[in-house]
């Protein structure tokens, strides 16, 4: 269905968590590109940002992530960068943390 690729805050991410937790949510986000599951990949109300889930050991981990569909020979899902979520609100910060990353990509392309 699309590819997903990881930008430079993702993979610092993904490189600090123990490998268990990064092991489930690699293996959530290859899920995710087979089949369409909003457990573990979902629009965030009223943004253009998509966030892949997981629940590892009790702790809530997220990966920010947007479409780019520009290139008509594949569609590309750019993962912006990820946090553990702590409250029940997805905190408007890292919302907009992943909007302006996104800003930043397309005024690069």
């Amino acid at each position: 269905m699309f590819e997903v690729r990881f930008l430079e805050n993702a993979n610092e991410f993904l490189s600090s968590i123990n490998v268990k937790a990064r092991t489930k949510i690699l293996y959530n986000i290859n899920k995710a590109t087979l089949l369409n599951d909003t457990k573990i990949f979902k629009k965030l109300v009223g943004t253009d940002i998509w966030e892949f889930r997981t629940l590892y050991n009790k702790i809530q981990y997220r990966l920010f992530a947007f479409w780019d569909k520009t290139d008509k020979t594949e569609t590309l899902v750019f993962c912006t960068h990820g946090f553990i979520k702590k409250t029940q609100e997805t905190p408007k910060k890292e919302i907009e943390k992943a909007e302006q990353i996104k800003y930043e990509y397309f005024e690069q392309s």
